[in-house]
């Protein structure tokens, strides 16, 4: 679609299911110069109107979006008030050292590891990336 085309629908909800998604397709209008009609729910971005009703449209979804962010803000703080943390529970340093050896030592598998030590694939070569990155630190001294 180009400039000043126009995308014609019957009704609102045959273009889009969701408030989000319908002011996501209209912006994406509004920045390529598209226009939209709505002939049953008689809206047409032409019009100052049309316009209006969809600018009204998108605080209304920014509006929303603002609301459930402060509600999620709020459950966390109410959360950690209550002792509660949230995420997954921190790996024992011991178990972290052991994987690193068994690693290291080419004698198991990752599978093996994981039985033994209970850390997976990814969480040991996140920690195996960390090792090797705080020893590779340069010496100030040489610089």
């Amino acid at each position: 679609m180009r400039k000043d085309d126009t995308v014609v629908v019957y009704k609102l909800d045959r273009i889009s299911r969701s408030t989000k998604h319908l002011v996501e397709l209209m912006e994406h209008f509004e920045a390529k110069g598209i226009n939209f009609v709505s002939i049953q729910d008689k809206i047409d971005t032409t019009t100052a109107m049309g316009r209006f009703f969809f600018r009204m449209l998108t605080s209304i979804a920014e509006l929303e979006r603002d609301i459930i962010s402060e509600r999620t803000k709020d459950g966390l703080t109410v959360a950690r008030a209550r002792g509660r943390n949230g995420g997954r529970p921190k790996v024992e340093s011991k178990k972290i050292m052991l994987a690193i050896k068994m690693y290291e030592s080419k004698d198991y598998s990752l599978s093996q590891i994981k039985v033994v030590t209970g850390i997976g694939a990814t969480t040991l070569y996140r920690y195996l990336e960390k090792k090797e990155s705080s020893s590779e630190t340069p010496d100030r001294t040489a610089i």
